[in-house]
């Protein structure tokens, strides 16, 4: 894993961020990448970062995405504001320095920094869907460690980003039948049993095989391959992409 600089926080709109929640899936787990902070204690996030002066808001996005798993051009989408009155870090950063003394300014130090996390927060949330067998995931300057998380192991993240986690899934699993994008989550080539297991992860609920096959050659937006040979003596499959618009 990569450090990525931390530039100068007068580079960025203050009090204003991003928090990404980066779905990837294998062996039939939706998993989600969340960094441990490299702090006394048991700090962890969501891959986060700040909007810079004169940056569009979906560029930095695409940024922090690309910083955090080294892809580019994959599928990431706007969800929702988080933004109440009370939404700050004052209460993580007391706690970190309580754990972490050393982190205490000086009475000579003007705080610039904590005066700039303390004040309320305003986070845009954007969630993106990722082959995890060709992410690459970087950790930041604050982090300790970045891994991949079953959706239903998460553990307790700082502020509210369990659950920005929680309203990212819920926007997901409404999404994909509108915007057929849980084939994001797939290789380029895939088979119809390997899409019917996403869905069945995502919803979890089961669908019989023949109706959802149905369903989803009725959308039209899949293109048949040659079939997957593996050597197994079970009729082999065949491989479907999406159709190229």
């Amino acid at each position: 894993m990569k450090k990525i600089p931390i530039s100068n926080f007068d580079n960025y709109i203050p009090h204003n961020g991003i928090d990404c929640v980066i779905f990837g899936y294998e062996k039939k787990q939706l998993k989600v990448l969340v960094a441990k902070l490299n702090f006394e204690g048991d700090f962890y996030a969501l891959p986060s970062g700040f909007i810079g002066h004169g940056e569009d808001i979906d560029a930095a996005a695409q940024r922090i995405l690309k910083e955090r798993t080294g892809l580019n051009n994959v599928y990431l989408d706007q969800f929702r504001v988080f933004g109440k009155a009370n939404r700050n870090t004052k209460a993580f950063l007391d706690k970190l320095i309580d754990r972490n003394p050393d982190l205490r300014p000086n009475e000579q130090d003007p705080m610039d920094q904590y005066q700039w996390f303390t004040k309320r927060q305003i986070s845009i949330g954007y969630y993106a869907l990722v082959d995890i067998t060709v992410a690459k995931p970087n950790i930041s300057d604050y982090d300790q460690s970045i891994d991949w998380y079953d959706i239903h192991e998460i553990p307790e993240m700082i502020v509210d980003h369990n659950e920005i986690t929680g309203e990212a899934l819920k926007v997901l699993r409404s999404d994909i039948n509108e915007k057929l994008n849980a084939f994001n989550l797939l290789p380029e080539k895939f088979t119809m049993n390997e899409i019917q297991e996403i869905y069945e992860t995502i919803n979890e609920k089961t669908y019989i095989r023949t109706n959802f096959q149905k369903m989803i050659l009725e959308l039209n937006v899949l293109e048949r391959l040659e079939k997957k040979f593996t050597g197994a003596k079970n009729r082999a499959p065949f491989l479907y992409r999406m159709v190229q618009k």
